[in-house]
């Protein structure tokens, strides 16, 4: 699924291409990628005719284009969704489920979704932000992220520090790669709780985590497969330079001991043995 860089870089892409042009029409192909939309593809189509893009913004993996009057075209990319600034006369792809035709008229957009898991609605927004967003917590690129509170709420948490990372109401923005990452970059094993980490390695933990996410956008995100893409339909390469995730067996880059996988809720973990000890016993009370 994709994650912080991977919309950031679709983000961007938007922002590039299709801001500042106004919607002419919405062709719907597969009644699945509108379901979120409640009040069915042709009020999608009716209410977005007309309607100017002023801005592409993103809260963690969350993406939406501004739209006037409060409202937000969201885009939820699933497992396999896909943003596509495409030519009017470039062959459809083979799962194009949405095809929005904006002014000018050079350029088109295509929501593009092999499992369609993802879809895109209209939405009204709340203080600038659609309100089926509002509930998922700032990400730690965003401005306005409060370090000093994730801190806190983390380190009153009795579970496992991988699941608050990839707790949307605590940090948005993180997914199962870059938790992996961040982890391994800060030397704490995953299954350790959040109560039992010092306040020093709390916030060498975030920092590892904002210093991969930004190293993972300036790749343009990671591509195990072509269901990612950017709007121009080129693939991310940060994978090349993962140091834990999808690497069992291979030797840590950091003490050479064989990286393991382990299962971790239907997906995998990936850590470094002797770099990131696995908890014995964990204290439940704040430390340091």
């Amino acid at each position: 699924m994709p994650e912080l860089p991977e919309v950031e870089t679709v983000r961007d892409g938007l922002a590039r291409w299709a801001v500042g042009r106004t919607i002419t029409s919405v062709q719907v192909n597969n009644l699945r990628s509108v379901r979120r939309h409640l009040a069915g593809p042709e009020d999608l189509a009716a209410r977005l005719a007309g309607q100017r893009l002023e801005s592409a913004e993103r809260r963690g993996k969350f993406l939406w284009l501004v739209l006037p009057a409060d409202l937000a075209l969201v885009v939820h990319l699933g497992m396999s969704g896909q943003v596509l600034v495409q030519p009017p006369d470039a062959p459809d792809e083979k799962h194009l489920h949405v095809r929005f035709s904006l002014e000018p008229a050079d350029l088109e957009l295509r929501f593009v979704d092999q499992r369609t898991f993802g879809g895109v609605l209209l939405d009204q927004t709340i203080d600038g932000v659609p309100s089926t967003v509002a509930h998922i917590a700032r990400d730690p690129l965003d401005p306005l992220f409060d370090d000093a509170l994730f801190v806190k709420r983390l380190r009153a948490r009795n579970s496992a520090v991988k699941r608050c990372l990839l707790d949307q109401t605590l940090v948005s923005g993180i997914g199962n790669i870059y938790a992996d990452e961040a982890l391994w970059r800060a030397r704490v094993h995953g299954e350790r709780l959040g109560a039992a980490l010092t306040r020093a390695q709390a916030v060498d933990l975030l920092a590892q985590v904002r210093d991969v996410l930004g190293e993972a956008i300036t790749a343009g995100g990671t591509s195990f497969d072509a269901l990612y893409v950017n709007v121009n339909g080129q693939s991310g390469y940060f994978d090349r330079s993962l140091n834990a995730y999808g690497r069992e067996g291979r030797p840590c880059g950091r003490c050479g001991a064989p990286i393991r996988r382990t299962a971790f809720m239907n997906r995998s973990s990936f850590w470094c043995p002797s770099c990131q000890r696995p908890p014995r016993v964990q204290r439940h009370a704040g430390l340091g």
